[in-house]
């Protein structure tokens, strides 16, 4: 099995957080760090660190569990769209993917071109990937604009878009325990910065250094005690 934590699984924001990116945002340089700094600016005109965001925008896990890992071979990049080469190193696997998206397809652009949003279903459909199951936070469950709130409606729609055959291979969850670590052939931790607060960059990188991973794109090094 093979193991992935999208960082916006941990950081994520509160209900009625109208400009979080959870409402869908574009994933363009601008929205992995000068977004976020108008958001904490318009939260406060004067702010001098990203602390502005921590009211709305929360660290719902601290991922202390993944240090279980220690010794599975660890990989990190900023964007699942560089998980690519991490699945061409062990084909055919089952994958789980703790994320707050299923990146199963994307409904805008060139449907066939490798993104963070459609990652696992380019993976499936070329059978990279043998069987998918994401698991979405807790915290979805408070967010109903969330993915994770409703397990029914998340499946309606894939089923209204990817083919029965690709179906049947996916699985929803939410919230459930992380799998035993001899369970686990590798483990990838994906940034995400378009989606990720800032103000939890530290913590993300502090794990990735404890779990010796190696990287597939370098994560956003954002800094986050002082706005310029």
């Amino acid at each position: 099995m093979l193991l992935s934590l999208d960082w916006d699984y941990c950081s994520g924001s509160r209900e009625h957080v109208f400009d979080a990116p959870l409402w869908g945002t574009p994933d363009r340089e601008h929205d992995r760090e000068a977004r976020w700094r108008e958001r904490a600016r318009n939260r406060d005109a004067q702010a001098a660190g990203w602390e502005a965001l921590d009211k709305d925008f929360l660290l719902y896990d601290d991922g202390e569990a993944l240090l279980a890992y220690l010794g599975v071979p660890t990989f990190v990049a900023w964007s699942h769209a560089h998980a690519w080469s991490w699945l061409e190193r062990f084909p055919g696997r089952e994958v789980h993917n703790f994320d707050s998206h299923h990146d199963l397809f994307s409904l805008s652009g060139e449907k066939a071109r490798l993104r963070p949003g459609n990652w696992a279903g380019l993976a499936l459909r070329q059978q990279l990937v043998s069987r998918y199951r994401c698991v979405y936070p807790c915290w979805h469950q408070e967010v109903r604009v969330a993915e994770g709130y409703d397990l029914a409606r998340t499946r309606r729609e894939i089923e209204a878009v990817l083919s029965d055959e690709i179906v049947a291979r996916i699985e929803f969850v939410r919230g459930v325990d992380w799998p035993p670590p001899p369970q686990v052939e590798s483990l990838l931790l994906v940034q995400s910065p378009s989606w990720t607060s800032p103000a939890h960059d530290g913590r993300f990188l502090d794990l990735a250094r404890a779990l010796h991973a190696m990287p597939l794109s370098e994560p956003y090094l954002r800094p986050y005690t002082k706005l310029s």
